[in-house]
């Protein structure tokens, strides 16, 4: 397998087939994301994908799910990634699922025919980076796009057939903006009624930009009990009208928080409060990671 650089996946892809259909990150400027710094962003030749398809398919007799990476493959255009689904399911026929990381204004830049025709030809899920339910918090990051598109973009995937997977990261919004960000996330989890939600912890590695934000003072990072009100306030600002599956599983979190929106808010918010009162449900500094 031609992998080039670090490959990242999504938690529920660990046990998919990885197919690093583009480099890096079209946009690569936010300031806590160290993911695709190494790499500066390009489409890989279709032999080179072709090449790994086809070697991996000579080791696994059986492969479920494929996930394409980089960092948003979904902005290859349309008659290129369908071409590879249709490649993928010649290769792979019992393939039940295809997921994809995509930026918001990639999806919004595709028709709803072009969303209808990808999801038929295979792709089944979309995982998109939100982070922030704040335009302020966005734009302090250098996400380059606003809630609105996000929450715009999960409702034309969804509309489409192809289930989102919309990520968000506790404490991004420091000391300062913690009420703004928590609020504003839930109001913005309530609008998207996205199939799935995924709450990450801030961890700022060394090389990452907010880490200098970090060093003088400019960000100052929430402490454990902090972000346990945080993750109080931003559950209490949802209202889910249809069922969104809810999730802090990654490793970066404090906190392992699973059930449905809107139905098991009130349970999820109970184990947080008794977190707030027993700071050891907490997961140790130490054992946590990006």
């Amino acid at each position: 397998m031609q992998y080039e650089g670090a490959i990242y996946r999504p938690p529920s892809e660990a046990y998919s087939l990885i197919i690093q259909a583009t480099v890096g990150c079209t946009h690569n400027k936010c300031t806590f994301c160290t993911m695709y710094k190494d790499k500066k962003f390009r489409m890989k030749p279709f032999e080179t994908v072709l090449a790994d398809l086809e070697e991996a398919r000579k080791y696994y007799r059986r492969v479920d799910r494929i996930f394409l990476a980089d960092g948003d493959a979904m902005c290859m255009a349309t008659d290129k990634l369908t071409r590879l689904l249709a490649t993928i399911r010649e290769l792979y026929p019992e393939c039940s699922r295809i997921g994809i990381y995509s930026r918001a204004s990639h999806i919004l830049g595709k028709s709803m025919e072009d969303l209808v025709k990808l999801r038929e030809a295979g792709i089944g899920i979309v995982y998109i980076g939100a982070e922030s339910g704040s335009d302020k918090v966005l734009l302090r990051i250098n996400k380059g796009e606003t809630a609105a598109q996000l929450t715009e973009a999960v409702h034309k995937a969804e509309s489409a057939g192809i289930q989102t997977s919309v990520t968000f990261i506790a404490g991004l919004g420091g000391k300062e903006l913690m009420e703004e960000h928590a609020a504003e996330t839930g109001e913005v989890i309530t609008d998207m009624g996205a199939s799935y939600v995924g709450i990450l912890t801030l961890l700022i590695a060394p090389e990452a930009p907010l880490y200098e934000d970090k060093r003088s003072g400019k960000f100052v990072e929430l402490s454990p009990i902090e972000t346990m009100q945080e993750l109080e306030i931003m559950l209490e600002h949802t209202n889910c009208k249809s069922d969104t599956v809810f999730r802090s599983n990654h490793a970066s979190n404090l906190i392992m928080l699973a059930g449905t929106l809107p139905q098991d808010r009130e349970r999820m918010l109970q184990q947080i409060r008794e977190a707030k009162s027993d700071t050891c449900m907490l997961r140790h500094h130490g054992f946590r990671s990006l």
